[in-house]
């Protein structure tokens, strides 16, 4: 249990750290416009929300990195914002669907990598 809050603790401080560095934001959240065009990023985040939905995490974490454009800093939005809901999820839902805190941390590690950014 005191691993797994830990574990918590950290992810908001990675995501946090993002945030500041990228955003100049305390934590980000990504948001789409009310306008009826969608973004390719928008298009991509709701893509991930509706698998997330589904239990499909791992497909939506392949999807978010088959999709990342490095040129693009609103996939890093995107990322983080993707990172955050999944480590509000809690423990149980989380094992339900094979993936851990740690694959979350991690998963943020290698979303900065992808920007330039070694948190390690």
């Amino acid at each position: 249990m005191l691993k797994q809050d830990y574990l918590l603790r950290q992810i908001e401080s990675l995501a946090m750290s993002l945030s500041k560095l990228f955003f100049n934001k305390d934590m980000v959240v990504y948001e789409i416009p009310e306008e009826n065009a969608q973004s390719e990023t928008d298009i991509l985040y709701n893509k991930l929300n509706k698998l997330v939905s589904e239990g499909k995490i791992n497909e939506a974490e392949n999807l978010l990195f088959d999709e990342v454009d490095r040129s693009n800093i609103e996939y890093l939005r995107v990322g983080i914002d993707f990172y955050t809901n999944l480590n509000r999820l809690d423990d149980k839902t989380l094992e339900a669907h094979n993936y851990t805190r740690e694959e979350i941390e991690q998963g943020l590690h290698d979303l900065s990598a992808e920007y330039g950014i070694n948190l390690s």
